[in-house]
């Protein structure tokens, strides 16, 4: 079943389900945050990692270290046409043990060609997420930070799992900093 608003609220205020959190969905000519209706819209932080073009394959189980220049920015960046660039979430995550996320990117950014990929948050990670930005368009597309880039739905398990991500000490929790590939 997928979580409401009010639920999304209750956990962010009593649990720290999300830090910082928004309580109500935030627009004033921003690509809109906060808290939906049955989800959460996320940020995109200022932190990134652009790949260099060093290399003629990428392999996810050996990838070569200097892949990825890590940049920061103020407003906004721009991403280059036909390329994938990897952000953060402003927001730190802690995802109740009988919870499972999925997530979409922001329409706003998909009717301009930009598909943000988000693995599912499972029982008990935590973390801030790392999104996968790819601008499938011939054009450069600007991406705005500390605005909206993707919408989290949160779906209540009718049981709780018998070994979470936490349990079984995933290699993503916890992490505090974009996270490329690891095996």
């Amino acid at each position: 079943m997928v979580k409401s608003d009010k639920w999304i609220k209750r956990m962010s205020l009593e649990h720290n389900m999300i830090e910082p959190f928004e309580a109500k969905q935030i627009r004033d000519g921003k690509i809109s945050f906060g808290t939906s209706s049955y989800g959460y819209d996320m940020r995109l932080s200022n932190e990134f990692m652009i790949m260099k073009n060093v290399v003629a394959e990428l392999d996810p189980k050996q990838l070569q270290e200097g892949l990825f220049e890590t940049v920061t920015v103020e407003d906004c960046i721009k991403i280059s046409p036909n390329s994938v660039i990897l952000g953060r979430t402003v927001e730190y995550f802690r995802i109740p043990r009988d919870v499972v996320t999925i997530a979409f990117g922001k329409s706003t950014y998909a009717r301009c060609g930009i598909f943000v990929n988000i693995t599912p948050f499972e029982p008990q990670w935590e973390g801030y997420a790392t999104l996968s930005i790819a601008n499938m368009t011939s054009l450069t597309v600007k991406l705005y930070v500390n605005e909206g880039i993707a919408q989290v739905l949160f779906l209540g398990a009718s049981d709780v799992c018998e070994v979470s991500y936490a349990d079984r000490k995933g290699k993503y929790q916890a992490q505090k900093n974009i996270t490329s590939a690891k095996i």
